[in-house]
């Protein structure tokens, strides 16, 4: 990118803010579109309220007598059969706990109408729910006597047994005999829900050419952070195949897919918190899904699964299942056998997973229990990552006091060879060797840094420890701090303040400028983008992960700590005398700048052919 280039961007930047600014409505055409808004809901009323009137005015028909209750149940039963009986009933709700999950069983379709999760709330103080029974569902169909039966329209009957696990029974029974049954247990001390269907005697009513029972199974996945945005962009679809390979549908985008073989578990994963269903054998052919309406204050995403279990006309026969209704932490999802549900949690893929894994959270659990503020914990894993960090911060800022010493002779080589690309490169790179610098020996520890860097971007916004952790005017450290709302939307950045992301942003601009000084022979576009970065990540970093924002602050600050350390012990007039000396020194060509020289040779050779 050359300056017009950056120029150019800068420019058209700054016209879409203020054109979006300019096209906002003033308050009298505010005023007016709600006038306009209350009369049409005016006119509204006044139809729908003559409708009604008109509707009233209209004789009664008495020639259409009720249905009986003999009609109703015969329509009943030539929609479903055998299966008419249970049409109809009273819904039930059978309750299952233990210390960290309260389960509540409806008989009405026989599914969990809601798990509440003991140690966690909302961000606004309530009850944290998973699978709400208004916008969850759990169906199972198939095909007897040329129908198809849900079973989420039927009504199951329970009978009274309780064991020390917590265990509920609900049957769909036809006969003594047969029967289709969900039996839930609980176990103390766990977020797993053991789930198993058990069919038994139907044979004959389900449909001969039935060789599987279908599952529709789907969460309409409310708001439970202080962002919506936030949570959407972590909301999707998980899944692990037989191979234990384990894959997700677009985070960012709707997406559906028919995955056309089988899968060990399939999960709905939440910023925070899971809700999985795991095959004690498998789930054949699922088809997995996610629905977005961005225009909802609540419903973050619609996720759906279908899937197939394989029936064998057996007198009985059971599919084991489980239920995991518990938070995305990640030595919680660890110890869950070897399902690695733990992978639903986004901490990065290759290296930068490996750092979160086996150095940030191990650290992080360590300070933990000292059972100190989080905010504190985030200070010592600043201070211990820039520890770590210290030999390669220093070997960078050494390799920098060295090129800026050389500065002035590669100012000269610049000048003299200003023509001549070539023989310019050649003459810095013969500079180079005779003073024992290596031009990348900034760039290189810089490089090496960089996996912890991004590693930390994946570890605080996924890290549910920070959830709802105070710390100074941070009220969430999960989610972004505000000490201003403003009560309208800028573009690009948000309609609140966020302090943490404003220091952040203050620090990187003056830790900028600072590396630039000790930087030789920058180009001035690369200058330019250096500074527009910080800037631009003001408008993402504000609405992002005020624990994320804290620790680029803090490693800002310890960064400039360390490079005023480094000043007192770093002599450039010792370097420089180094440097002379290194130069008196005979100097063995490396391979690479013997080819320059040849290249060289060759175009010197070449000039006077073509003149």
């Amino acid at each position: 990118m050359d300056r017009n280039t950056v120029i150019g961007l800068s420019l058209i930047g700054l016209i879409i803010i203020a054109y979006s600014i300019y096209t906002q409505p003033g308050p009298e055409e505010i005023k007016a579109l709600q006038h306009r808004r209350d009369s049409i809901e005016k006119v509204e009323q006044l139809k729908q309220a003559s409708a009604v009137k008109i509707q009233q005015a209209k004789p009664v028909d008495t020639a259409i007598a009720p249905l009986s209750d003999t009609a109703k149940m015969a329509i009943e039963k030539e929609k479903l059969g055998d299966f008419s009986s249970w049409a109809e009933g009273t819904e039930q709700l059978l309750t299952i706990q233990n210390d960290l999950l309260k389960v509540v069983v409806t008989s009405k379709g026989g599914k969990i109408k809601h798990a509440e999760l003991k140690g966690y709330k909302t961000w606004e103080g309530k009850p944290l729910q998973l699978l709400k029974s208004d916008s969850s569902g759990f169906n199972l169909s198939f095909s007897a006597q040329n129908r198809i039966i849900n079973t989420s329209d039927l009504y199951f009957t329970s009978p009274p047994i309780t064991g020390a696990d917590s265990t509920v029974r609900l049957r769909l029974q036809v006969t003594d005999q047969k029967y289709i049954e969900y039996v839930y247990s609980l176990p103390k001390n766990s977020f797993l829900l053991n789930f198993s269907i058990n069919v038994v005697g139907m044979e004959d009513l389900i449909a001969n050419n039935a060789s599987y029972l279908n599952v529709d199974w789907k969460d309409d996945v409310t708001s439970n952070e202080k962002s919506i945005e936030n949570e959407r962009i972590a909301t999707t679809v998980y899944y692990r195949f037989s191979d234990e390979d384990i894959d997700f549908l677009s985070e960012s985008s709707d997406e559906k897919e028919s995955l056309k073989t089988r899968v060990k578990w399939i999960a709905f994963k939440q910023q925070f918190f899971t809700t999985a269903l795991i095959a004690d054998n498998s789930f054949d052919s699922p088809i997995v899904e996610t629905i977005t309406d961005k225009d909802s204050k609540t419903s973050v995403k619609k996720l759906l699964a279908s899937f197939s279990l394989p029936y064998d006309r057996k007198n009985q026969q059971s599919y084991g299942m489980r239920f995991y209704l518990g938070p995305n932490h990640y030595q919680t999802l660890k110890k869950i056998e070897d399902l690695n549900l733990e992978k639903t949690i986004p901490l990065g893929w290759g290296i930068f997973g490996w750092v979160n894994r086996f150095l940030v959270i191990p650290t992080f659990n360590f300070l933990d229990s000292f059972n100190i503020n989080y905010g504190i914990i985030i200070l010592i894993l600043t201070f211990l990552v820039r520890i770590i960090l210290l030999p390669l911060t220093y070997g960078s800022f050494k390799s920098q006091a060295k090129m800026k010493v050389l500065q002035p002779e590669m100012n000269e080589l610049n000048e003299k060879f200003k023509d001549d690309p070539m023989k310019k490169q050649q003459e810095l790179m013969g500079l180079y060797k005779k003073a024992g610098v290596n031009p990348l020996g900034g760039c290189i520890p810089g490089l090496l840094q960089l996996p912890i860097l991004i590693a930390m971007f994946r570890f605080f916004p996924s890290s549910i420890e920070l959830r709802q952790q105070s710390f100074l005017w941070a009220h969430d450290l999960s989610t972004y701090d505000s000490i201003l709302d403003l009560g309208f939307k800028i573009p690009f950045y948000g309609s609140h303040v966020s302090l943490f992301t404003l220091l952040m942003t203050v620090s990187t601009l003056i830790y900028t400028k600072v590396n630039m000084q000790m930087t030789t022979a920058t180009n001035p576009q690369m200058k330019w983008m250096m500074y527009l970065m910080p800037i631009m990540f003001l408008g993402f970093f504000n609405n992002y992960s005020a624990g994320l924002s804290y620790y680029y602050f803090l490693s800002n600050m310890m960064g400039f700590g360390q490079q005023y350390l480094f000043k007192a012990f770093i002599d450039e007039d010792k370097i420089h005398a180094q440097i002379q000396e290194n130069k008196k020194k005979p100097v063995k060509k490396s391979s690479f700048q013997q080819r320059l020289e040849q290249m060289s040779k060759q175009r010197g050779l070449q000039a006077p052919r073509k003149k």
